[in-house]
């Protein structure tokens, strides 16, 4: 298994996975995702398996902060341990960062309330652990993980202004909540 660059080749199938894996209210839209990456304000990966794409790493970047912004696994392929291989290998790619991803709070009643455990419980055996703040984009707000130390909110802000450019940053809500 190995990380590699997000390619023309990639886009029908990580767009598919992208758009099976995530809801609707929680996707940004795709080309804005690969503009942003061949702008250089982040880094899309692909995760291949004998040259097959089987899943998708989306990280943000600033100074020392890396956002796993996206993480997916194609659905033939979970609960095999690739997706351990994929998250250890993206923590060994931005080793020095503090690394930090959003995910649904398994804490609150919700219909994927056992999904949303699995997904913590998975992050936790990875090495991630709990951050004290939650994070708000747009109209959601999640629990939040990560390795490295603590994440202020004045960073995160500075990450996202820099990632989404004027005028975005002015009309979508992205902050931690402390």
């Amino acid at each position: 298994m190995e990380l590699c660059r997000f390619g023309k080749e990639d886009h029908p199938a990580i767009k598919a996975l992208y758009s099976g894996a995530f809801p609707a209210n929680e996707r940004a839209p795709f080309g804005l995702l690969t503009a942003r990456a061949r702008q250089g304000r982040a880094d899309f990966w692909v995760i291949r398996l004998d040259r097959a794409a089987i899943g998708m790493a989306y990280v943000v970047t600033r100074k020392d902060l890396a956002y796993l912004f996206y993480f997916a696994i194609a659905p033939s392929f979970r609960g095999k341990g690739y997706g351990t291989g994929a998250l250890k290998a993206i923590m060994e790619r931005y080793r020095g960062f503090r690394l930090f991803l959003a995910l649904e709070d398994w804490r609150e009643e919700a219909d994927n309330r056992a999904q949303r455990i699995r997904r913590h419980e998975f992050y936790l055996h990875c090495g991630l652990h709990d951050l004290p703040h939650r994070l708000k984009e747009a109209s959601v707000i999640y629990a939040m993980m990560g390795s490295g130390g603590p994440i202020e909110p004045e960073e995160y802000k500075d990450m996202m202004n820099r990632y989404v450019g004027f005028p975005m940053r002015f009309l979508v809500d992205m902050r931690i909540i402390p």
